[in-house]
């Protein structure tokens, strides 16, 4: 039974999660073996049925989600955007510029769009009680919440052009007093330096600005009936969690550096003698460890991010004035949680990563508490009643009689 408690005439039920790592397991190995067997042309069923498992097993004011999405619509998108794929590659590799610039135009012109059909389809497809979710938003919204996307391809245009002209300055102090050219490789001076980093700092304040305004936009612009979602964050508190990111990042790195220092120094005194073939073995796995050094190193930062922005999101949402969600989650226990899974899922060759995927989506989903101001059947009733007065209103607008 869900935990549910009852203050001030408002309701608190706590969101579980029903699912088990073994359960999963089942269907990860079979959409894994299907995927193979078929050269990957099952992903839309095994992305369907991944869903569902997921939606029929999180209840909310002990009910479950449903994921009622068009099977069809999932198969077409994807044979559409492997196409695309597959013409992309074969325009670079056969060395067609033009025809390669035209898809990275065309992709950058067609984000906001994509982002903002999958938000729709996202959102059209859950289902839960009776209700079903909507993404209101026009797409002059969603192409104004991308303006991000579009400084930053304008700012590293600016920078390409910058290094260029610098590039070109030092190609001309590096000739030799004869005339002829030096060296091939061009030397990055530090005003290069400078301008690469200005464009890596701009581009990660888009990249945070894009986010958030994604973000508000799909709670802003989501509801059910004639109540619309409820947002409070502000876009400082995505710069602090993205600063304090960072922070973690480095910290993680100092520490990975630090190991390798130690386990580089032991290596040279116990194999100091090594030659020949056995060099090749050690220079081998030297290199696994580094990569998984690398892994382990942004693991921390990544899953710290992960669960600050969740907990900051769903403690500041709800639904018009009438439900909200607040989320206890713990950062580092999530941080300890996904060093765990990685450790395991590598010490197993990934079989662990259901066990690890259903671990994660546990702990988020129970720490989030839905409120609801007044009884929930009214709530719910009232709110079926207004999708019900929506939906004849969309059909008259489109022409289409539902009642006879």
């Amino acid at each position: 039974m869900d935990s549910t408690t009852q203050r001030h005439g408002i309701a608190a039920y706590r969101l579980r999660f029903s699912g088990s790592g073994g359960e999963y397991f089942r269907v990860w190995i079979v959409n894994l073996l299907l995927s193979i067997v078929t050269l990957g042309l099952y992903t839309p069923w095994a992305r369907r049925r991944t869903a569902r498992y997921f939606y029929d097993h999180t209840m909310v004011a002990g009910s479950p989600l449903e994921f009622t999405a068009p099977l069809r619509k999932m198969v077409v998108s994807f044979i559409l955007f492997a196409l695309l794929y597959v013409a992309y590659k074969i325009a670079a590799e056969t060395g067609q510029d033009t025809v390669v610039s035209i898809f990275i135009i065309a992709a950058a012109l067609l984000a906001p769009y994509i982002w903002g059909s999958a938000m729709r389809f996202r959102l059209a497809s859950t289902r839960w009680r009776g209700l079903q979710l909507q993404f209101a938003a026009r797409w002059k919204d969603v192409y104004v919440a991308s303006w991000p996307i579009f400084l930053m391809a304008a700012i590293w245009v600016g920078i390409t052009y910058g290094l260029d002209v610098l590039s070109a300055d030092s190609a001309q102090a590096a000739r030799t007093p004869g005339g002829r050219p030096g060296p091939v490789w061009p030397r990055v001076n530090a005003p290069m330096w400078g301008l690469i980093a200005i464009g890596l700092v701009l581009s990660v304040l888009c990249i945070i600005r894009v986010e958030f305004n994604y973000k508000s936009l799909l709670v802003l612009r989501a509801g059910i009936g004639k109540q619309r979602g409820r947002w409070k964050p502000v876009y400082s508190d995505f710069v602090r969690i993205w600063g304090a990111t960072i922070v973690v990042f480095l910290a993680g790195v100092a520490l990975i550096l630090a190991l390798a220092a130690g386990a580089a120094y032991t290596v040279q005194s116990m194999f100091s003698t090594v030659r020949g073939p056995a060099m090749f073995v050690l220079i081998f796995f030297i290199a696994i460890a580094a990569i998984l050094g690398l892994i382990l190193a942004s693991a921390p930062a990544r899953a710290y991010r992960e669960a600050r922005m969740f907990k900051l999101i769903w403690s500041n949402v709800g639904l018009s004035q009438i439900a909200r969600f607040k989320c206890d989650l713990q950062h580092w226990a999530f941080v300890r949680l996904r060093i765990k899974n990685i450790l395991l899922t590598l010490l197993t060759l990934g079989f662990y990563r259901p066990f690890a995927r259903v671990s994660e989506y546990r702990m988020k989903a129970d720490a989030v508490t839905l409120h609801v101001k007044g009884g929930l059947d009214q709530l719910i009733g009232e709110l079926v009643r207004q999708q019900d007065a929506l939906g004849d209103a969309l059909a008259d607008m489109a022409g289409l009689d539902i009642v006879g």
